[in-house]
């Protein structure tokens, strides 16, 4: 059943991983050289065209991948997973990451969908070899005070199918609430502006590899998504502060 990314009921949890420090990489990286990477979600990765972002970031990193994105508007892993196209695309090997992320999930609904569905694509995704991992995305604006929700509902998704964690969403928060010079969300005050993007991309980036140093960063080559330097280096110290 497709689930619209708008419908959430208030609530605030406070959860231990809300700080970029909290968090710790279980699961590690595959060895894999020059990676397919298939996303699986929505308008969150579509918007901005984030793989291809990812991409570039890598390529400057002496880098290569190949992209695949399968992304429709408000769909949850659930839908993905009735079509059966996902399915087909693991099953046919040769992918080493399948990134998946859907709706903010900040509620008991979310949560289970995360779980039971990440389940799901982690059996096919260990039958061919790949590397499972979930995109924490982060709430609309309105609905702000879900943000720990979002947070510790695709941690715990993560952690109980022994996936990898992209903490978009806790460096996301952390940059909104030191850094406001370059906006993080789109005109929409949910979808993210192409600052947004980077920074997801640059957070998935740093959990593929870890070791990698951003000293050779330099904004002119990354000017089309971050326009200002304070920023830019706000969001590199942010995200190497993740563990």
């Amino acid at each position: 059943m497709k689930r619209s990314p708008w419908l959430f009921v208030l609530v605030i949890s406070c959860v231990a991983c809300a700080k970029p420090s909290t968090h710790s990489r279980a699961v590690k990286p595959i060895d894999a050289p020059a990676p397919t990477i298939l996303f699986v979600g929505n308008s969150l990765t579509y918007t901005n065209d984030l793989p291809n972002i990812l991409k570039y970031i890598m390529g400057k990193f002496g880098k290569s991948a190949t992209m695949i994105s399968l992304c429709k508007p408000n769909y949850a892993l659930e839908d993905h997973w009735n079509e059966g196209r996902v399915q087909a695309l693991i099953k046919k090997g040769n992918i080493q990451y399948v990134i998946v992320q859907q709706g903010p999930s900040s509620q008991s609904d979310g949560k289970q969908s995360l779980v039971t569905y990440g389940k799901k694509y982690q059996t096919i995704c260990r039958k061919v070899g790949a590397a499972l991992g979930f995109y924490m995305v982060w709430p609309a604006k309105w609905y702000y005070p879900t943000f720990d929700g979002v947070i510790a509902n695709y941690s715990h998704a993560a952690q109980v199918n022994q996936a990898l964690l992209f903490p978009v969403g806790v460096v996301w928060k952390a940059y909104q609430q030191a850094y406001k010079k370059v906006k993080l969300y789109g005109a929409d005050n949910f979808h993210p502006s192409r600052a947004g993007s980077f920074l997801a991309a640059l957070t998935i980036f740093h959990t593929l590899y870890p070791g990698e140093g951003f000293q050779q960063m330099n904004i002119k080559d990354y000017w089309q998504w971050v326009d200002n330097r304070a920023s830019f280096k706000a969001m590199i110290k942010l995200v190497l502060r993740l563990k």
